[in-house]
């Protein structure tokens, strides 16, 4: 395959995923590793994408695709599993608990769903894992509803979060950089940073292809995290950035 053709590939690729790492496209362009590097920087210069450890994220995504929940939940779905299940280890009993949105989180809401706890939260797909859980209190917070990542957000959501406080909040999110935590979307911008205000624990919980990745907003510095749940094969350049601010790095 001639390098035209692989870096045709290359962009109808990333038509349908955010994180590609570079084993697997020498795997899938049958191409070595050096080739894939030249093309991979090739498209970097045109903007196309970035690079980052281990592979490189679409920075061009086509428009149905963008921030789609049902398209994230069937992403990296066996390394969500393990974040999930390591997650919930470390909620206890009688907590109140917010669940931001996110294929992640909805992850974590699922091993939940057999402890006693107050959850609240933002998520119809959250709220519909866990409606018949008989030791869960479920609260919704209201809000203007995006039916693309189906959570509720706006002034009512940030308004009904403002009058609670919650033990803990497990929280996904868009980018993560030495600058901080970061999204691409105001509104949900906006109902984490609530989040993160009214709750005594920051939990972020997200696989390794955020990491390198600058939202377009900030949400919040590094410290404003307790923990951060990641996967396995999370960059260890990453993994050392978060423990320098103070935040505790556990890796599934």
């Amino acid at each position: 395959m001639k390098a035209a053709e692989r870096q045709l590939k290359i962009r109808q690729i990333f038509e349908s995923r955010d994180f590609i790492d570079s084993e697997t496209l020498c795997r899938e362009l049958a191409a070595s590793e050096s080739s894939v590097r030249r093309d991979l920087d090739i498209l970097e210069q045109a903007g196309l994408l970035k690079r980052v450890y281990g592979g490189a994220i679409a920075l061009q995504t086509a428009p149905n695709h963008s921030f789609d929940y049902a398209l994230e939940s069937g992403r990296m779905s066996e390394e969500k599993s393990r974040i999930a299940r390591l997650t919930a280890g470390l909620i206890e009993d009688g907590q109140t608990v917010i669940l931001d949105g996110g294929s992640t989180v909805a992850a974590v809401a699922r091993e939940l769903a057999a402890k006693s706890l107050h959850i609240v939260t933002n998520s119809l797909p959250i709220a519909e894992s866990l409606e018949s859980s008989r030791d869960i209190e479920l609260t919704l917070t209201g809000g203007y509803f995006d039916p693309r990542l189906r959570v509720m957000l706006g002034p009512v959501c940030e308004q009904m979060l403002g009058a609670i406080h919650a033990d803990t909040v497990i929280m996904g999110i868009g980018g993560i950089t030495a600058q901080g935590f970061s999204n691409n979307n105001t509104l949900v911008v906006g109902s984490e940073q609530k989040m993160i205000a009214v709750a005594s624990r920051v939990i972020i919980v997200t696989d390794r292809s955020k990491f390198g990745r600058d939202g377009m907003f900030s949400v919040a510095p590094l410290t404003a995290a307790r923990t951060v749940v990641s996967d396995a094969a999370l960059a260890p350049e990453f993994a050392a950035l978060l423990r320098q601010s103070g935040v505790e790095v556990l890796l599934a």
